[in-house]
């Protein structure tokens, strides 16, 4: 594609020198996977600046940049922007052609249950259609999978991978939209026709400035809902029992349908009941009513099945067949994930990482076990220090026994993250230990269990990895697990 084309959608710009005839090949903004005849995008970032890798950028073969300020001794044409995240995500849309105008678009945004959300809406719309997934745990395109390195990719990854799933025939694209993704500009080019919204606490303040902040962010998504006009459904789907459920209306520029436990709701469950096998209601909507039987349990996941069920409903799919999807799922891979070597107590695997998360998962938890609720879990390094001794609390007030230790500590020491966390378990006085190396702590907790306890692992979920101290280990909470349920079994 010719440069003077790619420029196209950028309302001012500057260059170092005339750029008439280039063609480019590729737009990257990570110096590792340039290729000759690719345009470079320096980016700053939170630890370095892609300004920086210009010069390694070029010797891999970039023909162009685009930059914030002139850079010196580099014998290659510089295209001057005021912002190169907000002129990437106009450049990638425009390179690949606006590839999210041509499917239906559906973001799910909120603190918790968006992985859960987009994969039970895939579920159902996958009965007739082919679609694409995009999140914290893979990115899917129908049944092909694709790694993923963050919840929401960056934007030229973004569009590239809507342009995989047009040249793949895929209807439908579900995606996972991140308070980062939008704030930094990663979704501001996609063409959203559905926007899902499930609840907002705490997370993220080492990002956002304060909660208002963080809530803020989120409701962008709203704001882009309908831009692009299709002949396809446009509207947002807003949990009517969360505390923000006014201030994400109001930033809706399409009609919204609301979900949830109580009486005004478009969409409401009532008769809910929780077991350890799964969660059963009855769903009321507006042309009638139905029994939901489910194997993933939890209230949370009520309210995961409810905003699925309702994207299904408004994309005409029969609530009968929404039904029969909704209860073939088995789970979603590190959500309230069971380790069953058939012993006589309950090993669950649990991504919850913020305050609110645990409590959702303890409290869904203390409805069916008979035994001791024995909870291990650490915070992430790196990331807001505020909630640690919250994470403290919540484990505390609902579990019988807490082991703290490591999560991803990334940079910090483990022991200071514990340090944070424990403040939060001694103002309930909860009885805990700590054991700062994961596997032991998991361990400890799976030879201390007895008949009809539950061992509940939380963190990190579906996660296959542990960081620290800038390298990256093979960890994998089920698989631990296992190994030491294979010990007494």
């Amino acid at each position: 594609m010719k440069l003077q084309d790619i420029l196209t959608p950028l309302h001012s710009y500057e260059v170092s020198r005339p750029i008439d005839q280039i063609a480019i090949k590729g737009i990257k903004y990570d110096s590792r996977y340039v290729m000759p005849g690719d345009l470079f995008i320096c980016v700053p970032g939170f630890k370095t600046d892609g300004h920086l890798y210009a010069a390694k950028a070029i010797g891999q073969g970039a023909s162009v940049l685009l930059v914030e300020r002139y850079l010196d001794g580099l014998d290659v044409p510089q295209i001057k922007v005021k912002d190169t995240r907000d002129a990437m995500a106009a450049l990638a849309a425009h390179f690949y052609d606006y590839p999210s105008k041509k499917l239906g678009l559906i973001g799910v945004t909120g603190t918790n249950g968006k992985t859960t959300t987009t994969y039970l809406i895939k579920y159902i719309l996958e009965k007739e259609h082919k679609v694409g997934l995009i999140g914290t745990i893979g990115n899917m395109i129908g049944d092909k999978s694709l790694p993923a390195n963050r919840t929401t990719p960056e934007a030229v990854d973004l569009q590239q991978m809507f342009h995989e799933m047009l040249k793949e025939n895929v209807s439908y694209g579900v995606m996972e939209v991140s308070s980062h993704a939008l704030d930094l500009k990663r979704v501001k080019e996609s063409s959203f026709d559905v926007g899902v919204y499930t609840n907002l606490s705490q997370d993220h303040m080492d990002f956002h400035k304060d909660l208002n902040a963080y809530k803020e962010a989120k409701g962008q998504l709203f704001e882009m809902l309908g831009r692009d006009k299709k002949d396809r459904p446009q509207y947002a789907v807003i949990n009517r029992d969360d505390q923000y459920y006014e201030y994400f209306k109001s930033r809706s520029q399409v009609p919204v349908y609301t979900y949830g436990t109580g009486g005004d709701c478009d969409f409401t469950a009532k008769n809910i009941d929780v077991g350890g096998q799964g969660v059963s209601y009855k769903l009321e909507y507006p042309d009638g009513c139905i029994e939901m039987s489910l194997k993933i349990t939890g209230l949370f996941n009520v309210y995961n099945s409810l905003a699925a069920f309702v994207v299904g409903y408004q994309e005409g799919v029969a609530p009968e067949v929404v039904k029969e999807r909704l209860e073939a799922v088995n789970g979603v891979p590190g959500r309230f994930e069971k380790v069953d070597l058939n012993q006589n107590f309950t090993v669950i695997v649990d991504y919850a990482h913020t305050p609110d998360s645990l409590e959702n998962v303890l409290t869904s938890a203390k409805k069916f076990v008979k035994g001791r609720v024995i909870t291990v879990f650490g915070c992430g390094g790196d990331r807001d220090r505020t909630k640690r001794p919250l994470m403290g609390e919540a484990v505390a007030r609902y579990s019988d026994y807490s082991i703290v230790t490591s999560d991803n500590p990334r940079s910090e020491e483990p022991e200071a993250i514990i340090r944070d966390i424990l403040p939060g378990l001694d103002k309930l006085s909860a009885p805990y230990e700590v054991v700062v190396d994961r596997r032991e702590a998991i361990g400890r907790a799976i030879q201390m269990a007895r008949r009809e306890d539950l061992v509940l692992i939380a963190g990190k979920g579906h996660e296959t990895y542990q960081e620290i101290k800038g390298k990256t280990y093979p960890f994998d909470d089920r698989e631990i697990a296992r190994e030491f349920l294979n010990k007494l079994v």
